[in-house]
Formats: C-alpha cells, structure tokens, sequence
C-alpha cells in the first residue's frame, strides 16, 4: 500500500493519457454514480473516474444524487445506464439496502457493479467493493481521541455528526469504529444509537455537508451544552460542528475527529481545528474500479474487492495508534 500511496501524490502523472492503440473495449460506457455533487471527495472521485475512464479508451458517464440520501435519484441514475448499454457501474450507494434490487437487476443485464467508499447491505450484493476500510478508519480516530485525553476519557461528554437516517453501511461503520476505538461496546454492529452509552450526550444527522454539521451541532447544544468529544461523519460535517460551537462560545477545549483526509480536512488538523482524521483516498477508488470494469470488458475476469487504505493524520501522535503528519497528509491530500 506504501508504494500505491506515494503514487497518489503524482495523481496527475499516473492519470495522463496515453498513446496507445484503442483497446477492443474503446467506446464502452462505464458509469459513475455518487450520492452527490458537491461533496469534495466525490469531486475528485469524478475527476479520477474521468480520467482514468479516457485513459483506458471508455467513455465516461457520470451521474448524483440530488442530496445525501437520495436513493431514488441513484436508482434512476442506474436505470439510465443499463437503457444506455452501460458495460459497468462504480456506485457509492446512499442507502446501501433499498438501492440492492436495482443493483441486482443491473448485474442480470450483463453489467458489473462495483462500489466505492460505500459497501452494499450486504456487501455480496455488488461484485466487489473498492473502499476505505471504513471500520479501521472510525477505529483509528476513536483510539487515538481515547489515548489523548487519557483519565479523562471515561468521563468524556461525546456528541457524534452522523450522515443520515437512513444509516447507510459507511454511517455505522465509522461511528461504531470510533466507539470501539474509544472503548465503548457497540450493540448492534449494523446500526448505530445514542442511547449506545450514556457517554454520548448526543447525536444527530448532516448529510455529510458543513451546513447539516451546524445545523445538528445546534440541535445538540440544545439538550446537551458540556461537550468536550466531537465525532464526525466527515470533514465538512466537522467544520460545521465546529462553526456552531464556536458561535456558541463553546469550542475551547473540545476534541473534534473525523474521517476524509480531504486538502482542506488536513488544514483543519494543521490549524488544530480538527484533532485528528482518517484520510482516504478516492483517485484511487475511481481509478481502480475503472480498470476492473476494462479488464472485465477485455477477459471477462470479475474483481476481488480490495481496501484502498486509511491513514491517521494529527500533529499530535500517541503512543499504540500509527499515523503521519499534515506535512505528509498534506502531500497525500485531495480537493
């Protein structure tokens, strides 16, 4: 993963076209469906996708969500593809069940469905999943929040900015990963609660944007004003927690985590805004899931799903939890 990492960092050498012959798959249509289009880390997933997608002679399609959330909106985005003659589809699905017929009638056309950042419920229901290990990611920034607030985690006052209510896999998977890193027993592995530990003061939903972060930090200060622990869904989730606490008067001597490792995430740990993220890395999703789809076009050979890593990056290491730096985060950054 180090070497795949550092060519990351050179995204737009490893994305230049080449000047080889037209493949035999030159003009297929390879699809990209994300939950949005603003979200700065599905931005640069369509960067990558395109790219990657012209590269290899395909020809890209790209489509979103009107909002976090929106599984209609993916759903029709699907339909469209298969209409379209659509080879393959890299989905980052909104709600990873309701969205699994749809996915399992584009695999009966012919089509192979691969997703990114975000597994199917259950995960068998794509033909493979390129992503961060989400789990791994929460675990990460919970373990390292716990380590540095050391005897004073076990009275720690945790408000978490979740994604959305429809808990898609992503949503649980970072917030009990953060609880279980934290120490906190989860109760139910495929959903998460407030009611998980009395430690939680609260918890609300953001649609993984920097307005629904603010708008469910102010829900929260509503009931619950001591909080020292933030968790989030996301970096923008992140900022707008942060803004909130701040208008409030409130944001000295709070810990804010989160998952991304988005360019502008990395500034918010540098300028100590943010304690610590989980980086992913989303040019490599897209490229990758792009290159399975040609190789299934070319071969017929179907994808294994594979983690596309996941990085701890905070100025302020802890002993036991491995990280890097916003020096090197910021070299591995995107958006």
């Amino acid at each position: 993963m180090s070497r795949r990492l550092a060519l990351l960092s050179s995204a737009a050498i490893a994305f230049a076209l080449i000047g080889a012959s037209a493949p035999s798959y030159a003009g297929d249509i390879v699809g990209l469906v994300t939950k949005t289009n603003t979200n700065p880390f599905f931005v640069k997933m369509k960067e990558g996708f395109e790219a990657k997608a012209k590269e290899l002679g395909l020809t890209p399609q790209a489509y979103a969500g009107k909002f976090d959330g929106d599984n209609d909106g993916e759903v029709a985005a699907i339909e469209q593809l298969i209409a379209a003659g659509a080879k393959g589809i890299l989905l980052v699905p909104s709600d990873s069940t309701a969205i699994v017929p749809t996915v399992e009638k584009a695999r009966k056309a012919g089509l192979i469905v691969i997703t990114l950042d975000t597994p199917l419920d259950p995960v068998t229901a794509a033909d493979a999943n390129f992503a961060t290990d989400n789990f791994k990611a929460g675990q990460l920034i919970g373990q390292w929040a716990k380590a540095t607030l050391g005897d004073k985690a076990s009275s720690a006052k945790i408000a978490t900015l979740d994604d959305s209510a429809n808990q898609a896999t992503v949503d649980y998977l970072r917030h009990n990963g953060f609880l279980t890193g934290f120490g906190i027993p989860v109760k139910d592995p495929k959903h998460f609660a407030q009611s998980d530990s009395p430690q939680i003061v609260g918890s609300d939903v953001t649609k993984g944007s920097t307005e629904g972060g603010r708008q469910a930090m102010e829900n929260i200060l509503q009931k619950a004003s001591d909080i020292n622990v933030v968790y989030a869904i996301n970096e923008p989730a992140a900022d707008g927690g942060y803004e909130a606490l701040k208008a409030a008067g409130k944001d000295k001597g709070v810990l804010i985590v989160a998952v991304d490792g988005g360019c502008p995430g990395v500034k918010m740990v540098k300028d100590g805004v943010v304690g610590a993220t989980a980086q992913q890395y989303p040019l490599l999703m897209a490229a990758d899931g792009v290159a399975a789809v040609a190789e299934f076009i070319k071969s017929g050979k179907k994808p294994t799903s594979m983690d596309t890593g996941e990085k701890l990056v905070t100025d302020h290491p802890v002993p036991g939890v491995p990280s890097i730096d916003t020096t090197e985060g910021a070299k591995l950054c995107w958006g």
